[in-house]
């Protein structure tokens, strides 16, 4: 036991701060033939269609032992039949993942690149879907967590949609936490991880599905243990995983999403969320830092901000005297700027942004680096 333990405060785009009961529910061992925890899990991919604003008729939810890439992966590996090409969609990071994974998998791609500053423009999408009739699908990144940008997702899946193409998301850093119907957007699979805005604890990520798009790909997976497919089949047969499942990370985001719902679902959250983001940006502007993205296309999710220019100032020193205040901020991703991120997400509220703002102020005192 350490004496006066506690628990810093995660300013990162996951894993997050949870509340004390997602931790407590961890408390238990149970087995993966347990009644009860078979019953658990069904209730866990019935509430994440809800989530989605599906119906049990149309959509189903997979779970996937493994991060938010697991899931993504099994998706991409699982759902493009042998012969069949897919659109990737990008501006940032997460995006350029999506490549990197269908290079890895061999399969046919085409990518439609935008730069980090950039929303994905719709109307693009629909010129290369107009060009190119050998693409059978498109994937895309809702929130890229590289700079907070949300993309719009809906005018997208209405495009694909139009075209007869299936359409995959990556939504990690959004579910639960940005209203999207999934049935009006299209979205044929939608993808996020346990440990993201429902606040549970990292171990599985979760894909919802439409039904009839996921039945048509038995036999396409490239993956044995990411075969999303028997896995489903899996689930719906004896409720149970093909390989050992992450019980306790189901415990405590069966904990997660009870509490979700206790808050309001995820209109109300993300309310919450909006809070944290602008006084967040209050803040960050009046100790003179400047964020990456201009105020119309940024999201509420996360938040990157350029490095100061000050000859004093050092990311990683930034980073530890933080770190050392009880405060995680995370680095930057994007490619053409020196830039740091900051989380608005998780179990904290606008009194613990309030007291990073006074940490940062202290910070840059002590590194003597002055932005006024």
């Amino acid at each position: 036991m350490i004496s006066g333990w506690k628990d810093k405060v995660l300013f990162t785009p996951g894993p997050l701060t949870t509340s004390q009961t997602v931790k407590q529910a961890m408390l238990r061992d149970w087995g993966s033939r347990d009644r009860a925890f078979i019953e658990l899990v069904a209730d866990v991919r019935q509430r994440l269609v809800g989530l989605a604003n599906g119906s049990a008729k149309e959509y189903t939810t997979v779970l996937m032992q493994g991060s938010g890439t697991f899931g993504v992966e099994a998706v991409l590996s699982s759902t493009i039949p042998p012969q069949g090409k897919v659109l990737l969609v990008t501006n940032g990071a997460y995006g350029q993942r999506l490549v990197q994974m269908a290079r890895v998998l061999k399969l046919d791609h085409a990518v439609l690149s935008h730069p980090e500053d950039q929303m994905i423009q719709p109307s693009d999408v629909e010129k290369s879907l107009s060009t190119d009739a050998s693409i059978v699908a498109v994937a895309m990144v809702h929130c890229e967590t590289t700079t907070g940008m949300i993309n719009p997702v809906e005018d997208v899946g209405a495009i694909v949609h139009k075209h007869g193409k299936r359409f995959i998301v990556d939504a990690m850093s959004s579910f639960g936490a940005v209203p999207l119907d999934v049935p009006q957007a299209r979205i044929d699979y939608i993808v996020s991880s346990a440990n993201k805005c429902i606040e549970g604890v990292p171990g599985f990520s979760f894909v919802v599905c439409r039904l009839d798009a996921l039945k048509e790909t038995e036999g396409w997976a490239r993956s044995l243990s990411l075969d999303l497919y028997s896995q489903w089949r899996g689930l719906e047969a004896s409720g149970q995983f093909r390989f050992t499942p992450p019980t306790h990370a189901l415990l405590a985001f069966h904990q997660a999403l009870k509490e979700l719902e206790e808050e309001g679902s995820v209109s109300r959250r993300g309310e919450r969320y909006r809070r944290n983001y602008e006084v967040l940006v209050e803040g960050m502007r009046n100790i003179g830092f400047v964020e990456y993205l201009p105020s119309d296309q940024q999201g509420y999710i996360i938040t990157s901000f350029r490095s100061p220019t000050h000859p004093n100032y050092d990311f990683e020193k930034f980073y530890s005297l933080l770190n050392d205040r009880g405060y995680v901020i995370y680095p930057g991703k994007v490619s053409n700027a020196d830039c740091f991120r900051i989380g608005n997400i998780g179990r904290i509220f606008e009194s613990d942004v309030r007291g990073l703002l006074a940490a940062i102020r202290e910070v840059l005192d002590e590194m003597k680096v002055f932005l006024k």
